[in-house]
């Protein structure tokens, strides 16, 4: 999403270094190009304004410190006001600071969260994607259907809570209510709404639920007759948090009626749908200002646990290129439990990594979300993958490779030969050559664990210089994910570094 945001703000320090003193004239004509850029990616003008103003104003003057070069000073200072932004570092008292968890609990429950939102802002499979993170958290959970303008609305949302209770990990309930009857009720008596809602808070009540997720009417335009329901919801079930829903996508035009949301509601929080799209990413910088209510969480994906919480520094440490591996640890603690990482770690150590072991890896990985978006975690790596298009399909290739291949066969790879290489070929519908440099790929990743693995310093530094030469990882140009698309790499990793060499 911050692609073009991120080299910006790179042109903007590279210009600053090698400066002994931060000074008016060397910052001001970098700024404007950071000034254009927001524009550019639609955040609000005054935002701009603002921002630009304060970050000239913070680094007028500023000496360098020994220990940084200008660059890396002007990287703190912008740092700093891009998380001021966008509402603040959790926890540091900060007006508009978001709480330590995005959803206060109370107890005993149910904790009422009531879900607004304009029509196709992704409101009805967001009520879902906060089911599965409650459930994630062991809370048993009720979702219901509140929107009673479309009669569609309703099994819309029944279809997401039973794919959520049935796909979402964890082992707490996860129940839908409604009144599908009561749409035929509905603009002919005041009220219908309130009433299914009172009624499903004692449902939620009785039935001994955690949290209960009331998904209201959406429109494809604020007027009057929303805004009255919703405050009339409000004022009967007087929710713990209120919720609004946004498509980041839309950009400006969102956030203005999140700014009319909020004056009429008091929302607790947004929540930015579409975050990991090729949109312009202004919605995100723009929000907190514009609406007044902070960003509580972002969807990442079309998967249901694809909904992380909002965490400033850790966008902005994403836009500046300083990554965010915070977040990318938080994903695979989600898909890999700490005995298995341990089981595995022990593995690589003694050299004794398996073919099982790595295709297991793999999946925990896909599960995680695209390869682009996880290296685009990693510092320093967001920008060198503008323009490259990651080809995923290669790891259903990997996985028929491996899955062609017996049990034996895959705990010693050594035991393939040429024929067994044509039959795994035929079974995973590649060519004997993509077999075969899959091989060359394991067996040299297996060898460099094993010389890690020996305990001698000069045997560690060896194996790292070969994965530095190899570009970083073993294997990198036939493991799953990490080609791109149209790329002519063909030949094994050990043939390009002897080639190199």
């Amino acid at each position: 999403m911050f692609e073009s945001l991120s080299e910006r703000f790179g042109e903007f320090f590279r210009k600053v270094s090698g400066k002994g003193t931060i000074s008016e004239s060397n910052v001001r004509d970098a700024i404007e190009q950071v000034r254009t850029a927001l524009l550019e990616a639609d955040v609000h003008q005054d935002v701009v304004t603002q921002f630009t103003r304060d970050v000239l104003e913070d680094s007028l003057g500023t000496r360098v410190t020994k220990s940084l070069k200008p660059g890396e000073e002007m990287i703190g200072i912008v740092h700093e006001r891009l998380v001021g932004l966008m509402g603040g570092v959790a926890g540091d008292g900060s007006q508009g600071t978001a709480a330590t968890s995005p959803i206060e609990f109370v107890a005993p429950g149910p904790t009422v969260l009531m879900m607004s939102g304009l029509q196709g802002s992704g409101k009805t499979t967001t009520c879902g994607k906060i089911a599965a993170w409650c459930r994630r958290r062991g809370l048993n959970v009720m979702v219901a259907a509140a929107d009673l303008q479309r009669p569609a609305a309703v099994e819309q949302l029944r279809q997401v809570v039973e794919t959520v209770e049935k796909e979402a990990s964890g082992g707490t309930r996860i129940a839908f209510y409604a009144e599908p009857d009561k749409c035929a009720e509905y603009g002919k008596a005041v009220g219908v709404a309130v009433g299914v809602c009172q009624r499903a808070y004692k449902a939620a009540k009785d039935g001994k639920f955690d949290v209960l997720i009331l998904d209201t009417a959406g429109r494809l335009h604020v007027n009057d007759d929303l805004m009255r329901e919703l405050q009339a919801v409000k004022a009967a079930v007087t929710p713990h948090q209120i919720f609004l829903v946004v498509d980041a996508m839309t950009g400006q035009d969102a956030l203005r009626s999140a700014k009319i949301f909020h004056e009429r509601l008091h929302v607790d929080g947004l929540i930015l749908t579409k975050f990991d799209s090729e949109s312009r990413g202004g919605a995100v910088l723009s929000a907190k200002h514009v609406t007044g209510a902070p960003v509580r969480f972002v969807g990442t994906g079309e998967k249901w646990d694809n909904l992380e919480e909002f965490h400033p520094e850790r966008v902005a440490g994403r836009i500046l290129g300083m990554g965010d591996v915070v977040s990318l640890v938080e994903r695979a603690k989600q898909e890999v439990s700490e005995e298995e990482a341990e089981r595995i770690a022990t593995k690589m150590a003694e050299g004794r990594l398996t073919m099982d072991d790595f295709i297991g890896q793999m999946r925990s990985i896909r599960r995680m979300g695209p390869m682009k978006q996880l290296l685009g975690m990693l510092p320093g790596v967001g920008a060198a993958l503008k323009g490259v298009d990651i080809d995923e399909k290669q790891i259903d290739h990997i996985e028929a490779i491996a899955g062609s291949m017996t049990a034996g066969e895959r705990k010693d790879i050594r035991s393939i030969n040429k024929s067994r290489t044509r039959r795994v070929a035929k079974g995973s519908g590649t060519k004997e050559q993509e077999v075969n440099r899959f091989i060359d790929s394991f067996q040299q990743m297996q060898k460099l664990t094993q010389q890690m693995a020996g305990g001698g310093l000069s045997s560690k530094i060896k194996a790292m210089k070969e994965m530095s030469a190899n570009g970083g990882m073993p294997g990198l140009g036939a493991m799953p994910g990490l080609s791109t698309k149209g790329s002519s790499r063909t030949e094994s990793p050990k043939t390009k570094y002897k080639k190199r060499r």
